[in-house]
């Protein structure tokens, strides 16, 4: 059957009855970890929650002002998957997050004006289409669009949007009917049953679709195309936002353009050549801090070339420095000492930095596990050198106490050998 949202998509509010409710586990995947909610499989007499397809994601609402927090197509039917249970037969409220369906059906509506027009001036077949967030994006058979031809199709669909031109749904009771073949289509699901729906933006595009819809182009305010880049298999993606999304777009921008004018010292038409005159800057005073970086690392090692009585151990600490320090300062104390034990950090004083553990090999595989246990560390070792990510950089001076007593310790028990012998 067709449901209450694809007859009427602008309902907000609709009294059903429970036709089936069972317990189920539902697998939920959020952040990219997967989570395991206890919930309840629930079918309705008819509904105003919109079940994933077409391309549009599922709603979310309430029953009762109970959660509903997945919806999915079976069949004919709508499976809501809710909190709580709910008796078979009892009659119940069912509520739409309305912010999120009416954002849904300006993007879907968009999404098929713009495939309506892109066709209709340029031959531009959409192959498939993506309701992102913030940003939409539709797959073109072209291998390229140009600036031009963007810029025409957004004209177009602006212009129809002021026109004002309804857009009206349509049922067949049968998907054998012969003249569902005429329209825009890019198939059925194997499992379809019941009613086909057909969306008609008048005297634009006709396609069959199972998606809510405004009921009029000037619902959609307006429509910004942001670009085209190649996609696959020689096809290219068109991007845009319309609607509300193109309002919080815009605010976004907005604000953006006002904290890069404080930030540039500059207003919005000079914001690319002053942020290109910073970056070449910042890149330049890079190239001067990494040169003086190298003279302090060599500076470093003439000091410990200096002393009199050199210590098995070179520990040394930097904050603002980087892996090739540690890299230059190890392999000029090495130059000076070849039998040298060196342990150098970079970074945050307190929190994560990276770290090196150089010296012979044997004593480098024993200690780096010790070293990398107390700060916390992940890392590598390969012939003599360990480099490793600290994320308790605070506890630095604990592994200096801890490798100069273990070494302490080699040393001490390599002599007594040496004694004996």
């Amino acid at each position: 059957m067709a449901l209450a949202c694809q007859k009427d998509s602008y309902l907000q509010e609709f009294t059903t009855q429970v036709t089936s409710c069972e317990p189920v586990h539902l697998v939920l995947t959020a952040n990219g970890k997967k989570n395991k909610v206890n919930c309840f499989q629930v079918i309705l007499k008819d509904t105003i929650l919109f079940p994933e397809g077409g391309g549009q994601p599922d709603d979310r609402g309430t029953i009762n002002s109970v959660e509903v927090i997945k919806v999915e197509r079976k069949g004919a039917s709508a499976v809501h998957y809710a909190l709580s249970e709910f008796p078979v037969g009892s009659e119940v409220t069912v509520k739409v997050d309305w912010q999120r369906r009416f954002d849904h059906m300006q993007q879907h509506t968009a999404q098929h004006l713009i495939t309506g027009i892109a066709d209709s001036l340029f031959g531009f077949k959409t192959t498939s289409w993506y309701l992102g967030d913030p940003i939409v994006s539709i797959e073109l058979d072209t291998t390229s669009v140009s600036k031009e031809q963007l810029d025409e199709i957004e004209r177009v669909v602006n212009e129809k949007i002021r026109a004002a031109i309804p857009v009206t749904p349509h049922l067949y009771p049968d998907k054998e009917d012969p003249k569902l073949s005429q329209f825009r289509a890019r198939g059925l699901p194997d499992d379809h049953e019941g009613p086909v729906r057909v969306l008609e933006i008048q005297d634009i595009d006709t396609t069959l679709c199972c998606g809510t819809h405004v009921a009029n182009l000037s619902h959609l305010q307006a429509i910004k195309i942001l670009g085209s880049e190649k996609g696959k298999k020689d096809k290219s993606l068109l991007y845009f936002v319309a609607g509300d999304r193109l309002l919080k777009y815009l605010a976004r921008c907005c604000q953006v353009e006002k904290e890069l004018t404080g930030i540039l010292k500059g207003p919005l038409d000079k914001h690319c050549e002053l942020a290109e005159k910073a970056v070449k800057g910042h890149k330049s005073s890079q190239k001067l801090c990494q040169s003086l970086l190298k003279e302090m690392a060599q500076m470093e090692a003439a000091v410990y070339k200096l002393q009199s009585q050199k210590e098995p151990v070179f520990c040394h600490f930097r904050k603002d420095a980087d892996g090739d320090y540690m890299s230059i300062l190890v392999s000029n104390i090495l130059e000076v000492n070849k039998d040298a034990i060196c342990f150098v950090c970079v970074g945050d004083e307190k929190e994560s930095g990276l770290f090196t553990l150089v010296g012979p090999a044997q004593i480098v595989a024993d200690l780096s596990p010790k070293i990398a246990e107390v700060l916390e560390a992940k890392g590598a070792v390969s012939g003599g050198r360990y480099r490793g990510k600290a994320n308790k950089m605070g506890n630095r001076a604990k592994a200096e106490k801890l490798l100069r007593e273990q070494v302490s310790s080699l040393l001490n028990s390599s002599g007594d050998s040496n004694q004996g012998s």
